[in-house]
């Protein structure tokens, strides 16, 4: 059984290590301590098994009424069993509580398993960023939902 809770700073290694592990570009352990002590639009949630580990985390920023997804990852062994999708709806589910009207993100045009998820979420194509990754100059999809 997966929990869904408020990210703490106590969670910023564990949180790290995903993102090292997930992405060619990561962010550093420097920016997550950042997002949980000092971006009061910062807002994140982690997944935890039955065991208290984490295995997931989805990042996003609430401005006013818009939230803005920085981050969304699972643990490589544990992918495919519904925990992003259980994170990017728990993240609607707050924004919607804090009177958010659109949320937005950035995918990788490569990344369709993704794409596919906010799809089934009821995003919607934005348009297209070009080069938008620093690692490899890759294109990012805009996808964003009105809530």
């Amino acid at each position: 059984m997966i929990q869904y809770r408020k990210m703490t700073v106590n969670d910023v290694q564990a949180v790290h290590a995903i993102e090292v592990a997930s992405f060619p570009a990561p962010w550093t352990l420097d920016s997550f301590y950042y997002e949980m002590t000092e971006n009061n639009f910062a807002n994140y949630i982690v997944a935890e098994d039955e065991q208290g580990k984490i295995v997931g985390f989805c990042g996003m920023w609430i401005v006013i009424d818009t939230a803005q997804i920085t981050n969304v990852a699972v643990i490589q062994s544990v992918r495919g069993h519904g925990i992003g999708e259980g994170l990017m709806k728990e993240a609607i589910r707050i924004a919607q509580e804090q009177n958010v009207q659109v949320m937005s993100l950035e995918v990788r045009v490569s990344n369709i398993v993704a794409q596919n998820l906010y799809r089934k979420l009821g995003f919607q194509d934005g348009g297209i960023r070009k080069g938008y990754y620093t690692d490899n100059q890759e294109d990012a999809l805009v996808l964003w939902v009105n809530l």
